[in-house]
């Protein structure tokens, strides 16, 4: 018997911990209408908070990366919990009860898991995951389909596009364990591709995310490469390879990229970038090193800032702060302009280890140095959080952070509004759930006027 043939809800003895517990899937499908809020939903908050995460429905997958997408919503309305869903994305690789360990997957560009990210643009929702075509869902989680953009994408979806706040545009990428290893592309406010150019790298590798500038795209090309000669670990930490930054002109090509070594390390989670004058200034949750394998131990991330001068070539990094963290999120509009304020999940104090213990959620002054804790109580684990304006005109701290808590205690999830501006406070209001929230990765809030049209 081969791991991915024990169902974990009948052998529980052989289960990972990447489906155990809170890790574990929901294997329901809910619907719950006027939910029970404690405290007061600002009234300003009128969208859908989603996220997504992996759910294999048999209860077991090779990998906590591995699983079928299940997205969960919460719908708020003009100060009311309108509703909760969770629904399967329905794509090739679920339909057909395939793991992403099959050379099925691999090689069928609508095969996702569709359970990384979930992000609104140009009036349309996708579920998303790195390797594969982006999937389309409703307003209210039903899907609709796998999007090749009218055939024009013929490569991967990045499940980290960026949205430039100033022009509508959205950045992405594609990676591939095949030729072309890495390529760019830009669609447009309106959604449509506009642009895609191959990027020349040594291997294929695991490029989980990027950043953008107002003026560059920066791609990570890092030591977690692609080996499918070894059937064992196709995928791992390659000593040999290295590490560099690639920045090139947005819309650019190619023969516009330049690239600056770093020491060798891995990033899953930039927080933001933007440059100054000629110097790009780049804030990353930068992992020491890592590990593909889920039981080997990984070092923590901690946030860096690399600086770098692209008139003299000067390279600089520099750890700025010592809580280890997860999921750095900074506000959408200024993604890629100078930022003050990011968001993550850290640890507890007396504990280096984030995810897998109770933990807090983080603000980060990056201008003062500081940071400081919403702690939502010992049993409590807090997933990404994600920052929303109280209004067009609001500053950068002045809205609201939201995202799942998971409370051990009693085996149930809330999602959790807490005041930007008021680190340390209680929150503004915690919307109880009809069932727990796996663990999961990714979410966005997508506005009512981001659907209009």
């Amino acid at each position: 018997m081969t791991e991915l043939d024990i169902d974990a809800r009948t052998d529980p003895a052989h289960t990972p911990w990447f489906v155990d517990g809170n890790f574990g899937p929901v294997f329901d499908e809910v619907t719950d209408v006027d939910l029970r809020v404690t405290g007061s939903i600002p009234p300003t908050l009128s969208g859908r908070y989603l996220r997504t995460g992996s759910n294999p429905p048999s209860g077991m997958s090779s990998h906590w990366f591995a699983g079928d997408g299940m997205v969960h919503g919460v719908r708020l309305d003009a100060g009311n919990a309108a509703w909760y869903r969770n629904r399967y994305v329905q794509t090739t690789k679920f339909e057909r009860g395939l793991d992403a360990s099959d050379p099925e997957v691999m090689l069928d560009p609508t095969a996702s898991s569709a359970n990384t990210s979930v992000l609104a643009h140009a009036g349309r929702i996708w579920a998303l995951e790195e390797l594969h075509l982006p999937y389309e869902l409703s307003p209210e989680l039903d899907t609709i389909g796998s999007d090749d953009f009218g055939g024009k994408l013929t490569t991967a979806f990045t499940a980290h596009p960026k949205l430039c706040p100033q022009t509508g545009e959205l950045h992405f990428f594609g990676y591939s364990p095949f030729p072309p290893f890495l390529t760019y592309h830009v669609l447009d406010a309106g959604g449509a591709l506009v642009h895609s150019t191959e990027i020349d790298v040594p291997k294929g590798t695991m490029m989980h995310d990027f950043m953008i500038t107002r003026d560059h795209a920066i791609f990570m090309d890092l030591p977690i490469v692609f080996d499918l000669s070894n059937l064992e670990s196709p995928i791992g930490w390659d000593d040999t390879y290295g590490a560099r930054i690639g920045i090139m002109p947005r819309m650019g090509a190619n023969a516009d990229i330049r690239w600056f070594e770093i020491d060798p390390c891995y990033v899953f989670h930039p927080l933001n970038a933007y440059v100054d004058d000629n110097v790009v200034v780049c804030d990353v949750g930068r992992h020491a090193s890592m590990s593909m394998q889920p039981e080997v131990y990984t070092p923590p991330a901690h946030l860096h800032r690399w600086t770098f001068d692209l008139a003299s070539g000067a390279v600089n990094e520099q750890r700025i702060d010592e809580r280890t963290h997860a999921f750095s999120r900074v506000d959408d509009r200024v993604v890629g302009l100078p930022h003050r304020y990011g968001w993550g999940v850290s640890h507890r104090d007396g504990s280096e280890t984030t995810l897998r213990e109770p933990g807090v959620v983080v603000r980060w002054d990056v201008v003062t140095g500081t940071q400081a804790t919403y702690d939502l109580g010992p049993d409590a684990f807090p997933s990404e959080f994600v920052f929303v304006q109280d209004d067009d005109a609001a500053g950068e701290d002045e809205g609201w952070a939201i995202g799942f808590v998971y409370n051990a205690s009693e085996d149930s999830s809330d999602l959790v509004i807490l005041d930007a501006s008021a680190p340390g406070s209680d929150p503004v209001a915690r919307i109880h759930l009809p069932q727990r929230v796996p663990f999961g990765f990714h979410g966005s809030w997508v506005d009512d006027s981001a659907l209009a049209g």
